[in-house]
């Protein structure tokens, strides 16, 4: 029996066929040369000394490998570093050997914690925020709330505080809570008085040889009345100047310090007047 052979030519033409293994052989070449995508590793650092930020710790552990990216825990309200952070490398090889040399690494006095973290359990938001650079926050409300306050300002803030409180306490009232805050303690200090004026001695010199200033009352007037018309019947020289009334007033200094000549008023210069011719 004759058995037929049928001959099986190329699925593409000669021309197609060359065509697409000169393509082969270039995707070929391409692959070889392409180095292989590497998969990152984080790191888990813990116990961190202080002084350690983020320039320090990655100029540190740049020596083991090409770190990517850094995240230092930090606080919300004070910037300060929380003493843990958090390394990703561009190997997980390198992760690993740094995780295992480093761990327990007496690093500034401290033991240093470093642990491998695996890829399932690396949050999507860890390493969020890590570019932006740091900011140091103003505490410009907590210098304010620090500052040292006059009195009238602390009773003021005494006042504020009770309004509030007695709002709290109608609130906790209502849930059916009794509790008494703790009292406020301001200093019971009187109100600083004005500063003395500074009067030269001489000024107060000639203040104190003029004596005290007489009241003017009907009385004493009488009396220098009397004291006159005995001075006139004593002496056998009668001198205008005897019966007459003398007042001392007080000087008045200004705030350089110099004293100030002081004259009567118009009615009193005429009661004094009228008092001197009745004598």
């Amino acid at each position: 029996r004759m058995c037929d052979f049928i001959s099986v030519g190329p699925s593409l033409s000669i021309n197609l066929q060359i065509e697409f293994q000169k393509h082969v052989a270039s995707v070929r070449k391409c692959g070889a040369n392409k180095p292989e995508k590497l998969s990152s590793g984080v790191v888990y650092l813990g116990h961190l000394p202080r002084g350690l930020y983020e320039p320090q710790l990655k100029e540190y552990f740049t020596q083991f490998g090409t770190v990517k990216r850094l995240m230092l825990s930090r606080s919300k309200k004070t910037r300060n570093s929380k003493g843990y952070g958090f390394l990703e490398f561009e190997s997980d090889d390198v992760a690993k050997i740094v995780a295992d040399r480093m761990n327990n690494y007496l690093f500034c006095e401290r033991l240093l914690k470093c642990n491998f973290v695996p890829p399932e359990k690396v949050h999507e938001e860890l390493f969020k925020g890590c570019e932006i650079p740091f900011a140091k926050p103003s505490h410009l409300a907590v210098k304010r709330y620090n500052k040292e306050r006059t009195y009238k300002e602390k009773i003021r803030m005494k006042k504020q505080f009770k309004k509030k409180e007695n709002k709290l306490q109608k609130r906790l009232a209502e849930k059916g809570i009794d509790y008494t805050f703790p009292k406020l303690n301001v200093d019971n200090k009187e109100l600083p008085k004005k500063e003395k004026m500074n009067v030269s001695d001489t000024a107060l010199d000639t203040v104190a040889s003029q004596g005290a200033t007489p009241i003017c009352s009907p009385t004493f007037l009488e009396r220098r009345k009397a004291q006159a018309v005995e001075m006139n019947d004593d002496d056998d020289d009668d001198d205008d100047d005897d019966n007459e009334i003398i007042f001392t007033l007080q000087p008045i200094i200004n705030k350089k310090g110099t004293l100030l000549t002081q004259t009567l008023p118009s009615s009193r210069r005429k009661k004094a007047k009228k008092n001197k011719g009745l004598s």
